[in-house]
Formats: C-alpha cells, sequence, structure tokens
C-alpha cells in the first residue's frame, strides 16, 4: 500500500483530497503493491518549480510535474520512494488548454508523477505506450474523464 504527504497551499485543489488518496489507493491496487512505500506531493507555484527544473535538469524554464525517485541508480531500496513538485499554475493553464477540469489535470500530474516514481517512464515509444496506457486507465476506473 503507498502513503503520502500532501504539501499543498492552494485552497482551490483541497477540494480534491479525498480524490488524491482514491487516486493512490487505485494505484496500489492496480499495479498490486504490497509494500509500505511513500511519497511526498509538494504543489508549487512556476517560480519555484523553474527553480529546480533549471537546478536539477539544467532547463530554465517552467514545467507541470517533476518527479525525483529516491530509488533511482542505487543498491539502497527505502520505502521513502520520492517526491513530485506540480506546477500549481500549469494545473490551471492546462486545464484550460486540454479542456478538461482542474481536478482531472490535477489527478493526472499526480498519477504521471507517481508512475515515474515507481520506474516508469516515457523515453522509449514502447514505454511511452505502456505508462500512458496506465494513466488512462487509473484515471478510467475513478471515473476521472476529460472534460
Amino acid at each position: 500500500m503507498i502513503k503520502y504527504t500532501l504539501n499543498n497551499y492552494y485552497n482551490e485543489l483541497s477540494l480534491f483530497d479525498k480524490d488524491v488518496k482514491k487516486l493512490v489507493k487505485k494505484v496500489s491496487k492496480i499495479l498490486k503493491i504490497k509494500d509500505k512505500l511513500f511519497f511526498e506531493i509538494s504543489i508549487v507555484d512556476k517560480e519555484q518549480i523553474r527553480d529546480i527544473n533549471n537546478k536539477y535538469r539544467n532547463k530554465n524554464l517552467a514545467t507541470d510535474v517533476i518527479s525525483f525517485s529516491f530509488n533511482d541508480n542505487t543498491e539502497i531500496k527505502s520505502n521513502l520512494i520520492g517526491e513530485i513538485f506540480i506546477c500549481y499554475e500549469k494545473i490551471l493553464d492546462q486545464a484550460n488548454e486540454y479542456h478538461h477540469s482542474i481536478k482531472r489535470e490535477y489527478l493526472f500530474l499526480i498519477t504521471h508523477g507517481l508512475l515515474h516514481l515507481l520506474g516508469y517512464d516515457h523515453i522509449k515509444k514502447e514505454d511511452e505506450e505502456k505508462m500512458f496506457s496506465l494513466q488512462d486507465e487509473i484515471l478510467n476506473k475513478l471515473k476521472i474523464k476529460i472534460g
């Protein structure tokens, strides 16, 4: 079972705290995760995520989500699997751009970040198809549709 800590200072997103809990539980169930795993989600502003992106990825721009897996490239495995940083303004912008709800965009970005922490990526086409299909499956099972 996966547990998390949520650092969110945006009241609008607090409306979805129960949905985040259901999402994480659904990911645990779909991926058959039995171990006790922990991660942290922080909702940040554009400036903060740009700074993080610049410092750790040498990309001086704001992005929507960045994940840091604590189990990458190490022989030491921990139950603390990593951190996810999500940009609040990007949630709003992308919900508008893609014509779906703020809730859907927020939960999509958490799902995307969590799958990265669990070892999924989208560098190769076949990995992208697998990861994006899994994202859709998770959101569909929670009845989180576009729109």
